[in-house]
């Protein structure tokens, strides 16, 4: 398991290579003093159109989905452990930011639609936190939404006769989007609840100015 999760980390890091520099553009960076490292003009790139399924069945769009500050996350509800480690970090992250008086939210978008129905997202989301939005589609809708969001999965084929148990290898960012600028920042996985509510904060403050 260890060296499944050192090949998605080594592929999650060499996809975001692109947002390791910041280069300016003669325009000062406003959420400069909110990043933890520098970010790069590869960022803009980062997001886009989609269309997918909510838990209840209904097909939505990126701006049905994004319309206030919003963590995004891609994964998959049969994931042993990083998954569900990950999302009760954001979660947690999003109690401490309500409990400031930030009005935000959290999308956890599946990359194992094969499984991932809206009635199995919906009893994942709502067991992590009542704010959380579980999304889902065909193949071909969750292929264009990741590829938007430059993240990486690739699913285990299964042993014989095992059809229903398997591995989805994912990156594990998880992305601060907003409703009208789009992107603004990732964290990683070693990212406390606290360190993250405190870096959204500064971003949803820096926006407002």
């Amino acid at each position: 398991m260890s060296r499944i999760y050192v090949v998605v980390g080594a592929v999650a890091i060499a996809v975001l290579a692109g947002v390791t520099w910041y280069v300016t553009t003669g325009d000062a960076d406003k959420f400069a003093q909110c990043r933890a490292g520098a970010v790069g003009t590869g960022a803009a790139s980062i997001g886009g159109p989609f269309e997918l399924m909510n838990e209840t069945g209904k097909v939505v769009t990126d701006t049905d989905v994004i319309t206030k500050p919003t963590l995004v996350y891609f994964g998959y509800t049969f994931c042993p452990d990083v998954c569900p480690l990950d999302n009760a970090r954001n979660a947690e992250a999003m109690r401490m930011l309500q409990d400031r008086g930030y009005d935000v939210q959290s999308v956890f978008i599946s990359v194992d639609p094969e499984r991932d129905t809206p009635e199995q997202l919906a009893d994942f989301t709502s067991y992590m936190h009542e704010d959380m939005i579980g999304l889902t589609g065909t193949p071909q809708q969750v292929k264009a939404a990741s590829q938007a969001y430059k993240t990486y999965y690739r699913k285990h084929e299964p042993e014989e006769g095992q059809e229903d148990y398997y591995l989805v290898d994912h990156s594990t960012f998880t992305y601060l989007m907003f409703p009208e600028l789009g992107f603004a920042d990732f964290f990683k996985r070693d990212e406390t609840p606290d360190a993250m509510a405190d870096r959204v904060a500064c971003f949803i403050d820096a926006a407002a100015n």
